[in-house]
């Protein structure tokens, strides 16, 4: 496995904070303490996009890096808009490390498959950001498994390699399961699992009558949209009360306890609503526990689609 560390050694933690809200919905100083509370907890990886607020999501996080730098492992995306050529990789890599204020960011990845953009050139482009020092390890972010095998083919006949994965992931979007994590434990890569939390269906605030995401984005809506997902997240909270727990960290927990992840994605718009979510750095989920957690939702069918061989 990809073994990822900051610039002085410092072994990535086992969440990572996700600042696609900086700028958007936490404003510089929900944003600062929400940073703070995760330095306090001990998280040194953090993750953002060239897309993310018009690059407000970049600023803000490099002013909050500081004297940290070589303990913290930054990422960022590029290739959302625009595709994956060279030209475009490194225009939008510029102006997010100028953004950050940084010299070298840790992880690039491409934000998405591009089906009209050779492999080589892709790769050429990010292995010459490589050999340049300007990043260290290469991610590839919404991809398909045969998607990753197919670029790390091209990436390893041009001496480098595809390090992390970055796939959707939590209790009611478990696709991840089928191959994208058998391959990654396969293989050696990383994967920093996103939205453990289903784009916040799992917090238990829309059971409680509360908004967010789910209720003010049609994306949202939809990818979150089926019913057994809304049940799932009515049992987890009960589950979680039981417990005496908050469902936050039970799915940040259930998401990080796969042994294919590296580390869950977490976010929130504040402090306060982001603290279950740290809680689950010191939360014992046992087997007893997570066993209840994995009947929640349907597992998804194997590979094969041989029901017979799918895990009890």
């Amino acid at each position: 496995m990809t073994q990822l560390n900051g610039p002085d050694g410092s072994a990535a933690s086992a969440l990572c904070f996700g600042c696609m809200q900086f700028g958007g919905a936490a404003d510089a100083n929900d944003s600062r303490a929400m940073f703070e509370a995760c330095r306090m907890a001990g998280v040194n990886f953090f993750d953002t996009a060239h897309t993310y607020n018009s690059g407000a999501s970049d600023q803000l996080l490099g002013g909050f890096v500081g004297q940290d730098r070589d303990q913290l492992i930054i990422a960022t995306k590029v290739g959302y808009t625009g595709g994956s050529g060279r030209a475009n990789i490194l225009r939008q890599f510029e102006e997010s490390r100028s953004r950050l204020n940084l010299d070298m960011v840790d992880i690039l990845y491409l934000h998405r498959w591009d089906p009209d953009t050779p492999l080589e050139e892709t790769f050429e482009a990010l292995h010459e950001l490589q050999s340049a020092g300007q990043i260290r390890y290469i991610g590839v972010s919404n991809f398909a498994a045969w998607q990753v095998k197919k670029a790390q083919h091209v990436a390893q006949n041009l001496g480098t390699q595809i390090d992390i994965l970055q796939p959707i992931y939590s209790l009611v979007k478990r696709q991840a399961e089928v191959e994208l994590f058998p391959m990654a434990l396969s293989e050696g890569i990383a994967v920093a699992a996103y939205s453990p939390l289903g784009g916040g269906l799992l917090s238990g605030k829309y059971h409680s009558g509360g908004t967010g995401r789910l209720s003010q984005d049609k994306r949202y809506a939809a990818r979150y949209g089926q019913e057994w997902m809304h049940q799932t997240a009515h049992d987890l909270v009960e589950v979680a009360a039981d417990l005496a727990v908050e469902p936050t960290t039970l799915a940040v927990a259930w998401a990080a306890k796969n042994p294919a992840v590296t580390a869950p994605i977490i976010s929130a718009r504040n402090a306060a609503q982001l603290q279950p979510s740290l809680d689950a750095l010191g939360f014992d989920l046992n087997t007893e526990v997570c066993a209840r957690l994995d009947v929640l939702s349907p597992r998804p069918a194997p590979a094969t689609d041989r029901l017979e061989e799918a895990a009890p």
